[in-house]
């Protein structure tokens, strides 16, 4: 079933009315749909969003799961003239807005799972990608927003190898309830992003988090397992070392046992 952009288009209000909107029922890749845009010069605030991807991709080339029918793929369009140390910050105002969203629909509370996963009831519900143009003299020339959400159990069930960690926000599909995710994702969007300059989502961020306290294993860079202290006001990672050794992560990706279960959730 294909998205109704007339559907999408009229849960919007405020500063979301001027998302420009580029409904499809499949893709490729709306990322790189948008990174294709971005980098034809088109102006922020472009969206695509697709009911099915064929080609999607995660975080370190990893692919991505995208059935049709049952998830909502889209990719937003971004100039925020962020130097690029802060660039983060896309990352992780997506989370919290997504989070707002998630919480309006299902009265449920997800959480973050650093960097840029979405919980909900110890499984993850949604992806988040960012990427970014840069210009070595001008800086961050455009930055692509990809976010992937599990709206409903895809057919068939999740592939074995994610059956563990993947869930959905409703355990059921609804017609017309994809329209109404899209659209509320993007009316927090709108709000959190006008702060995106100043960082004023980094205390909600901080508070949704799943990891503080938690024991880690960091994946890649210098590895091993660490217990984290705090996300700073730019939402990075405080780890402290069995040694004492304090550490700092700004990117990376680490994996955590939530809820007292064996299986590891990256």
């Amino acid at each position: 079933m294909e998205l109704c952009e007339k559907a999408i288009r009229s849960g919007l209000f405020g500063n979301a009315k001027n998302w420009r909107l580029e409904v499809l029922p499949t893709a490729a890749s709306t990322n790189a749909l948008a990174r294709d845009a971005g980098a034809a010069g088109a102006a922020e605030g472009l969206v695509i969003l697709a009911g099915e991807q064929t080609a999607g991709r995660g975080r370190l080339g990893r692919s991505f799961f995208s059935p049709g029918g049952t998830g909502l793929y889209m990719s937003l369009l971004l100039r925020p003239g962020l130097p690029p140390e802060q660039c983060i910050r896309i990352t992780t105002a997506a989370a919290v807005a997504v989070c707002r969203a998630v919480e309006k629909l299902t009265g449920e509370k997800p959480g973050i799972k650093w960097v840029n996963d979405i919980f909900l009831h110890g499984r993850k519900v949604c992806g988040i990608l960012t990427e970014a143009a840069f210009d070595g003299q001008a800086g961050l020339q455009y930055a692509v927003l990809g976010i992937g959400i599990n709206v409903s159990p895809p057919k068939g069930g999740f592939p074995q190898e994610i059956a563990e960690i993947a869930g959905s926000l409703f355990s059921e599909f609804v017609p017309g309830r994809r329209e109404i995710v899209a659209a509320e994702v993007l009316n927090c969007l709108a709000e959190v992003l006008q702060g995106l300059t100043d960082g004023k989502h980094a205390e909600e961020y901080r508070a949704r988090s799943i990891v503080l306290g938690q024991r880690v294993n960091i994946l890649g860079g210098s590895g091993g397992e660490a217990v984290v202290t705090d996300i700073d006001s730019e939402c990075r990672l405080h780890l402290r070392r069995d040694d004492g050794r304090e550490e700092i992560l700004s990117t990376g990706e680490i994996s955590i046992r939530l809820q007292g279960k064996d299986a590891e959730k990256k």
